[in-house]
């Protein structure tokens, strides 16, 4: 019984444990492409925030990262699964805002967030578009950064069937770089004919109580059972990143498995490691690090 009681209490801390990473990315030049033109794209990352179990607080993320120089805040599902915390989902993310993303906020839904009914479902997406992000719901918002134009690419959530890949590439051209933005990280493997630069997505948590294995994961996708359950990644030669998210879901409990935002940088010269380096490391490590980390 002690040994449980001591087990319950560090997976509790555990969820105080905020993992800050760095993931350096290279570009490939492509006929879409033009890396000579292309400067860094730094894009901060969070998934499933999860207001109903969410011990990280927004001041703590924005005391991180003040001062480092952000291109856009990319958030990719379950911020709640009830409508009393939609406030607080709405009050959490205008928070995150304070580090100033030059080309804004942009969120997708997850499956938690489609538990709530209809009319509050359309209320968070209100509230948050009142604040000044953008919402995407199989749709694609084009900007023109560096002379060349980014596709951000908002698919809607794979484990509730409300992905529509043909209409959220409808607006994409030839041409410009495709950040995709989506939950479910299962969907790049139904994306075979829908090229992309970078994925983000979220979902699995890291598989939270993650001891010995995350087997309660087997039942969510073919992914997990290739062992893929957070982290960078590759199919088909195109990258993907699975955060292992901010909040939890279930019981307020980490184990093996902390809470993660993460900081992307996608850059058009070739670098000597594709892993994620905590930004701490970055930035005692001069040589391993980006040049914005050292600032």
């Amino acid at each position: 019984m002690f040994f449980l009681f001591i087990l319950f209490a560090k997976a509790y801390r555990n969820t105080f444990d905020l993992q800050i990473s760095c993931v350096p990315v290279a570009m490939k030049a492509s006929e879409r492409i033009r890396t000579d033109q292309w400067l860094p794209l730094r894009i901060l990352h969070l998934s499933d925030l999860h207001m109903e179990n969410l011990s990280v607080k927004a001041s703590a993320i924005v005391d991180h990262l003040k001062g480092e120089p952000l291109d856009l805040i990319a958030i990719t599902g379950d911020l709640l699964d009830r409508a009393k915390n939609i406030p607080a989902a709405v009050q959490y993310v205008a928070a995150l805002q304070q580090l100033n993303p030059q080309l804004g906020t942009y969120i997708v839904f997850g499956n938690h967030d489609y538990v709530l009914p209809p009319h509050n479902l359309a209320q968070l997406k209100t509230e948050l578009e009142r604040i000044g992000c953008r919402v995407l719901r199989n749709q694609t918002h084009t900007l023109d950064v560096h002379g060349q134009k980014l596709h951000i690419i908002g698919i809607d959530d794979y484990a509730t069937r409300r992905s529509d890949l043909e209409k959220s590439y409808r607006s994409v051209t030839d041409e410009g770089l495709r950040l995709v933005l989506t939950h479910d990280p299962n969907i790049v493997l139904r994306m075979k004919d829908y090229e992309y630069d970078y994925l983000l997505a979220g979902h699995f948590h890291g598989g939270q109580i993650h001891w010995p294995k995350p087997y309660h994961l087997i039942k969510m996708g073919k992914l997990p059972r290739m062992n893929i359950v957070k982290g960078l990644h590759y199919r088909e030669g195109r990258p993907f990143y699975i955060s292992e998210g901010l909040g939890q879901t279930g019981l307020n409990f980490r184990l093996r498995s902390r809470p993660e935002i993460t900081v992307h940088i996608l850059q058009p010269q070739p670098l000597p490691e594709h892993q994620a380096v905590r930004l701490e490391q970055a930035k005692a490590q001069p040589e391993a690090a980006p040049t914005w980390a050292l600032e």
